[in-house]
């Protein structure tokens, strides 16, 4: 049994459960990688990755490289001396970087690769109508999220589960995946699968504003599939139009009512508790939301202090 020193590399939250468990499990962590700091939110304050907040915590040695091919970097990252490097939700490694360890590097991506390889698998699994993700570890190559698997572990998706959900379930599932796997690799046991190419192959792409607006015009089921792959965060949102007056709206929670309809899609249906869209296929029950300048609120809450008018659309 070889002894691993490891160093991890990630900057979200996801990355934090899996580094935990890493050092909960008294695995030798010589370093943590994460990204520089960077200015956020209307103040532009200087604000620290999850990961690094969890470093300093634990007082782990901390890298935080602008450029990985840096010559200063990748001789830091030499002195550490690791046999193994553990990535999740980190960027590209240039191969100086990945090739480095003498037992590899290896990746946890958040699906069954090798689909949903990319920014956003969580999201995308949830926002096409998938009932069944997972988490996958590989070997990282030159390409992205392509290397030999290592282990996959499959979980079901809820009808109505969103992606932050999944994030949570996710994570866990991952902290044990990692612990299996390394005890795959200290142990001399880790067997490896080449990722099949086929055609049918679905990518995770970054998300942006285009692929967050909502299209009224397309089924209600895929539309609220769209609302709750993107909640909590970025969150899907629209152009809501009222009285000569437009906001721009985001929508965190719906449920779809499949019947016929009689209203042109995209117009509003409000009562003095609930907010409805017509659809081509139904109706699209809006449960929270959140109006420019406002905190999110409950359709309930909002209709508290606004009511719309017969002719209210969403764009």
């Amino acid at each position: 049994m070889e002894r691993l020193k490891i160093v991890f590399m990630g900057t979200p939250e996801f990355a934090v459960g899996i580094l935990d468990t890493i050092y909960q499990n008294n695995y030798d962590i010589v370093g943590v990688i994460t990204a520089p700091d960077k200015p956020a939110g209307r103040g532009q304050k200087v604000k620290f990755s999850a990961v690094k907040e969890y470093a300093l915590e634990k007082e782990l040695r901390l890298l935080q490289p602008v450029n990985l091919k840096d010559e200063s970097f990748l001789e830091e990252l030499k002195s550490l001396e690791a046999n193994l490097q553990v990535v999740v939700a980190f960027r590209m490694l240039p191969e100086a970087v990945w090739r480095m360890p003498k037992l590899g590097t290896f990746n946890l991506h958040a699906s069954l690769l090798p689909q949903y390889r990319g920014a956003a698998p969580i999201n995308w699994a949830v926002i096409n109508g998938e009932v069944r993700t997972g988490v996958t570890t590989f070997f990282i190559d030159e390409k992205i999220d392509t290397g030999a698997m290592i282990l996959r572990e499959e979980t079901a998706i809820g009808e109505n589960e969103t992606a932050g959900e999944l994030h949570d379930r996710l994570m866990e599932l991952g902290q044990g995946t990692v612990l299996k796997t390394l005890k795959l690799i200290e142990t001399g046991k880790a067997e490896t699968t080449i990722q099949n190419e086929t055609e049918d192959i679905k990518t995770a792409y970054k998300l942006n504003k285009d692929n967050c607006k909502i299209d009224w015009s397309k089924p209600g089921r895929e539309i609220h599939n769209l609302v709750r792959g993107l909640s909590p965060y970025p969150a899907a949102w629209c152009f809501v139009n009222d009285n000569g007056q437009e906001w721009n709206v985001k929508v965190y929670e719906t449920t779809f009512e499949e019947t016929k309809v009689s209203e042109s899609a995209g117009s509003i249906i409000s009562g003095k508790k609930e907010i409805k869209v017509a659809v081509k296929d139904g109706y699209l029950h809006i449960k929270s939301l959140q109006f420019p300048g406002k905190k999110k609120m409950t359709a309930q809450e909002l209709l508290n202090g606004m009511q719309f008018s017969g002719e209210a659309k969403v764009l």
